[in-house]
């Protein structure tokens, strides 16, 4: 699943789902930790790249690491890395939106439930519900493929900082500055094209361009579904227990990566073959204890730890509780839809999951930065950092201008950011009407110059009718129109009139702010407003047609207030490139890591339990006692808190097999303080000996601040502990083959 979340001033890419972050502890403190209670534990931060985790080995092994840093990474030789997958598309095979693991050696993958959410979907029907009644496939014959899902492999890490910085100057704006990286980046990554075409390669900016890595890849596009339990295993708990501990979710979903004979990434073939990877994790079942070395590798969205005050404080003013505002519309539109019958639950199950997880995390971000007192955080480092800069002219000269350039975009954007956050999460995240115009662009553009191309337009509607049936297998035109309509109400009635969209100040004025008038009359007319009218139009297409479309006509006026109200702002770059290289610079003795930005990165930490609140104490797993607890009597399977009739069975029976604790209970989740965001989602946990514990999945409700400011104290990364997943995977799903597939250490 992919998130596109607005914070700020920029559209960032999330992926998908959740979970948290990671501070270093000292060795002192963890032999003070071992021998005291839990009151003492505290988060360890950090999102390290693997090709400079040297840096931390010692204090790594201090914590109980036993591998070498070339067992985690080495380009020559198998390594951990080799294990791990970024989940992406063939549109964007780098913009991962969560990680899986390798965990046997046919290419068997880990990740979530929620990551594969999307793909399970599209597999279920009424006649085959896999939401609801989970999949398991007999053998490999029966594992369904998943047409533009890729996973991807890191190969090697390159520094290439020097390469582009060379080539830059303090004379240059933003925007030359920014086109030259691109020219340069676009050099770099034909050159190893050119050298070595069998891979994918991508240059990353790291502290806001202060340093440049290029990141080689292997992309796999025959990925195939393997297995996935029931919703009321795979999200128990739901929307009310989404960032909440203690949690008994299953959060699990397996794949498998085919490659042609050779071993090699190709396109889905009947003819393929399961992959073989240079390492697969072993996986443990030995269990873990509270203070248990941990970490997590994985490909973690995006993180603003370097945000400053003015960026926190329009977080709390303007952009979170809009966005939370906006999605929980969207959130009642779509529910009232779903409720209705089955098939449509089916449709929007995964559109609503997306939209639920960031309307909550927002709520929780803003308690989190207000009773941590970010603000005033960030003031006391900006004003340290003011101080520095002004001892000498030196620095007043090379960094001066970063504060003061920040302080100038913020004052300026205060009103267009909740224009912004209308605009991204009201029209572009909104109704899926708005869309389908700009994926007909190129289309339309043939249209317009190339009538006289009878045989190219017709091939080119033939193929968009064929790729559109999977956004109609999905859509529902009622629902959609009562989400166009409620949120274009919204942003008529939120947004000043001065920055009004113009299609929507007209029609408010025409049908006297009745926006379901305006629906009716939009989804009346449009060639986008059902299959049928879409398909008839393009059958027949013409230019002339399109034009009068009253949403195709109305795609420039969304598109200029985008470029009026989203474009890139030098003095917000400018000033967070300098704030960046000059804390860089003021603590050289610190280890600093760069902000997430979708590449791969280790954090590392411990098992633990943690106390929320005066009074409070939560221990570090959880067991299938807690679902039994949570069971709600009489609810159905597309319930929160539904509970299946053979887990019943099995936890009456204690029927656990190997996957049982040495306390004889089945334990189901844990927590660690490893140091983790969106896109980490499917992770493993792996202990000291480099075998899987257990993937991330979520993070902790009194820490949601952390992708601004981490907090060392109460930060958790919430984890499924790989007994409960092998247990349901055997001994409810009848799996066992897969089971058999695995390296399982005793």
């Amino acid at each position: 699943m992919k998130i596109f979340v607005l914070i700020h001033k920029k559209i960032i890419f999330v992926k998908n789902l959740k979970t948290n972050k990671m501070k270093l502890k000292s060795v002192i403190f963890l032999l003070i930790m071992s021998l005291f209670s839990s009151n003492f534990a505290k988060a360890d931060e950090g999102m390290w790249l693997l090709s400079l985790i040297g840096k931390n080995y010692e204090d790594m092994k201090a914590k109980g690491l036993k591998l070498s840093p070339e067992d985690i990474y080495n380009i020559n030789h198998a390594s951990l890395k080799d294990a791990l997958v970024g989940l992406g598309s063939e549109q964007a095979p780098f913009g991962f939106f969560c990680t899986g693991e390798i965990i046997s050696s046919k290419g068997l993958v880990l990740t979530n439930h929620h990551c594969g959410y999307e793909s399970i979907q599209k597999h279920s029907s009424e006649a085959n519900n896999y939401l609801l009644d989970g999949f398991w496939s007999a053998n490999f014959a029966d594992e369904l493929p998943n047409e533009g899902m890729t996973m991807t492999r890191v190969v090697s890490i390159e520094d290439v900082s020097q390469k582009i910085l060379s080539q830059l100057t303090d004379d240059m704006t933003e925007s030359d500055r920014h086109n030259k990286i691109k020219e340069i980046s676009a050099k770099l990554t034909k050159e190893a094209k050119e050298a070595d075409n069998a891979y994918g390669y991508d240059v990353k900016s790291m502290f806001e361009g202060n340093q440049f890595f290029i990141f080689k890849y292997e992309v796999f596009k025959d990925i195939r579904l393997v297995g996935t339990p029931p919703n009321s295993i795979g999200k128990f708990g739901g929307d009310t227990d989404n960032w909440m501990w203690p949690r008994h979710t299953g959060d699990f979903s397996v794949f498998r990566i085919y490659t042609d004979k050779d071993n090699k990434p190709a396109k889905y073939s009947k003819d393929n073959k399961p992959y073989s990877p240079e390492h697969h994790f072993p996986v443990s079942i030995k269990g873990q204890e509270n203070g248990d070395f941990a970490m997590v590798m994985g490909f973690p969205g995006s993180t603003e730890r370097f945000l400053t005050s003015y960026g926190v404080q329009q977080a709390l003013d303007i952009t979170n509780p809009t966005t939370v505002k906006i999605r929980d519309l969207k959130l009642k539109l779509m529910k009232v839809g779903m409720d209705r019958n089955e098939k449509t639950y089916l449709q929007y199950a995964s559109k609503y999951a997306q939209t639920a997880n960031y309307w909550k995390y927002f709520q929780g971000q803003s308690k989190g930065l207000k009773r941590l007192n970010v603000y005033g955080q960030k003031k006391e480092l900006e004003n340290q950092f003011t101080k520095w800069v002004n001892e000498n002219e030196a620095r007043k000269k090379q960094y001066g201008e970063a504060l003061p350039l920040l302080d100038k975009y913020y004052t300026a954007n205060k009103e267009n950011a909740l224009v912004q956050t209308y605009l991204f999460e009201g029209i572009f995240q909104g109704s899926e009407m708005f869309m389908l115009p700009f994926q007909m662009q190129q289309f339309a553009g043939v249209l317009a110059n190339s009538a006289d191309k009878k045989d190219l337009i017709l091939g080119m509607a033939k193929e968009l009718k064929e790729s559109m049936k999977e956004h109609w297998k999905d859509y529902n035109e009622d629902v959609d129109k009562s989400i166009f309509a409620g949120l274009l109400n919204m942003y008529y009635k939120n947004v000043p009139a001065d920055r009004q969209l113009q299609f929507i100040a007209d029609a408010g004025k025409k049908y006297k702010g009745n926006f379901n008038k305006y629906a009716d009359m939009i989804y009346k007319k449009s060639i986008y407003a059902s299959e049928e009218k879409f398909n008839a139009f393009m059958d027949k297409p013409s230019i002339k047609v399109l034009d009068k479309d009253p949403i195709y006509s109305i795609k420039g006026d969304i598109v200029n207030q985008y470029l009026l109200f989203m474009g890139a702002s030098d003095d917000h770059d400018k000033g967070m490139r300098l704030f960046e290289a000059g804390l860089l610079k003021m603590n050289a003795d610190k280890k600093y890591y760069p902000d997430a930005n979708s590449t791969l990165r280790l954090t590392y930490g411990s098992v633990g339990d943690y106390n929320p609140k005066d009074g409070v104490h939560y221990n570090y797993f959880t067991t299938i006692d807690g679902i039994m607890e949570k069971e709600v009597k009489g609810s159905k399977k597309s319930d929160e808190f539904y509970v299946e009739p053979k887990l019943k069975e099995l936890y009456a029976k204690k029927d656990y097999g190997q996957y049982a604790d040495k306390d004889g209970n089945l334990h189901v989740c844990f927590t660690t303080n490893n140091d983790i965001t969106g896109g980490n989602s499917g992770s493993p946990v792996i202990n000291g000996n480099g075998e899987l514990i257990g993937t991330a999945f979520d993070g902790n409700w009194e820490a949601m601040s952390g992708d601004i400011a981490f907090e060392h104290k109460l930060q958790k990364c919430i984890n499924l502990d790989v007994r409960y997943t092998l247990f349901i995977m055997d001994k409810f799903g009848g799996a066992h083959r897969l089971i058999e597939e695995m390296d399982i250490v005793k």
